[in-house]
């Protein structure tokens, strides 16, 4: 079996490939990996879980603080970085919409809770931190989601508050829509494949944690998702460096000359099939850290992701009875945001790969100095949003 120089680290060598390997080793590795990725979802799944258990709670009281927009903006990113569910965050808006919110707050809350979903990814990037090259490579795939979602915010929400265009455009489109009956619409999405598949082995670990008080099952449970996540993301490294040195360059290469249109819409796909952008962008994160794909290759899947998340939060909103039309506003709003994001961002040379080069920034000081990384985390997503909330409340 050669050696060769890695094509994706000069400084690395790499075994040509597998093909070389006995069948039934390549295959054992296969499986492993696949194993790897259900434990990966499982870990995600069950860091989301454990986070909810933790702060529903405490969301739903975070958003008694949200009376103007820019404390929208900053509840909406503090609420869905504690429960890891821009779904829980959008569900609790319908409700307070209902009872009386104004929609003008309710829409910089979404904005909000696009930003604060990205933290899962993020999270699965660092379990590469004993390595500070796929660390680099991770995290930069990582916060490539931040970064975008946070120019996007930085645009529309001045936009937004200036002439309330998305508003006015989820009102419009969803006059469309009143008229059918969620019962007749077969689009609803009230099938989830990845929960079918990771709801066993999550619920068992519940069990185990169910005979602690609250808050300390919510941390039990995150915590052993923290350490299956460790241990996947470990293994899952080693295998897929082993698996897919050879084609390396070639998948790179294939990556590299697609259109960008088709990496959005692989991503899209990805997202309505598994109904989670936290999931799809986590499971691209791996590839990114082994060295597989770039930071600027991940970018358009994210986008795709971005996206499709919207997509079935439309779809669920048909599922809706008793206030489908203000769940039906608040996806609409939260699909127009993301693709004029998308369409805005990727028409201007200047802003095309705006987003890929603050990532790569970020991860370069993050690789340099794990406790940058670690500080990122929690500022972007906690710190910033609370101190940003006191401050506003008083």
């Amino acid at each position: 079996m050669s050696v060769q120089k890695d094509p994706l680290n000069n400084d690395e060598p790499y075994l040509e490939d597998e093909q070389h390997m006995p069948l039934g080793i390549s295959l054992l590795n296969w499986i492993s990996v696949g194993f790897l990725i259900y434990f990966l979802l499982c870990a995600v799944g069950l860091i989301e879980a454990g986070f909810i258990a933790v702060g529903h709670q405490t969301a739903e009281r975070i958003f008694s603080y949200a009376t103007n927009p820019i404390a929208g903006v900053l509840v909406g990113i503090l609420t869905t970085s504690l429960v890891q569910s821009s779904s829980v965050t959008t569900s609790i808006v319908v409700g307070l919409v209902a009872a009386g919110m104004p929609i003008s707050i309710a829409i910089p809350i979404v904005i909000g809770a696009n930003f604060g979903t990205t933290l899962t990814n993020t999270f699965v990037s660092l379990g590469y931190a004993r390595d500070r090259s796929d660390f680099k490579r991770a995290f930069s795939a990582a916060t490539v989601h931040d970064a975008f979602n946070l120019i996007c915010l930085l645009i529309f929400l001045p936009l937004e508050l200036a002439f309330g265009f998305l508003q006015k455009t989820a009102t419009a489109v969803g006059d469309l829509f009143m008229d059918v009956d969620p019962a007749d619409n077969l689009l609803t999405a009230d099938f989830n494949f990845i929960n079918y598949l990771t709801e066993p082995l999550i619920d068992e670990i519940r069990e185990l944690a169910f005979g602690l008080a609250q808050p300390w099952n919510g941390l039990a449970i995150a915590a052993i998702g923290f350490v299956m996540l460790l241990v996947s993301i470990t293994f899952v490294s080693q295998l897929l460096k082993l698996l897919l040195a050879g084609h390396a360059r070639r998948l790179a290469e294939k990556v590299s000359s697609a259109a960008p249109s088709s990496g959005i819409f692989t991503g899209l796909v990805a997202t309505l099939l598994l109904q989670s952008s936290s999931t799809t962008t986590s499971l691209i994160v791996p590839l990114a850290g082994s060295g597989v794909l770039t930071t600027k290759q991940v970018y358009p899947f994210t986008l795709g992701a971005n996206i499709g998340t919207c997509l079935t939060a439309i779809l669920a909103a048909f599922a809706v009875t008793g206030q489908r039309e203000l769940a039906l506003e608040i996806a609409i709003v939260h699909l127009v945001y993301n693709v004029l994001g998308v369409v805005l961002i990727y028409s201007i040379p200047f802003t095309r790969y705006l987003p890929v080069r603050l990532a790569e920034y970020v991860g370069d000081l993050g690789a340099r100095r794990f406790v940058v990384a670690t500080s990122y985390v929690v500022s972007i997503f906690f710190l910033i949003p609370a101190l940003g909330i006191f401050l506003l409340s008083r």
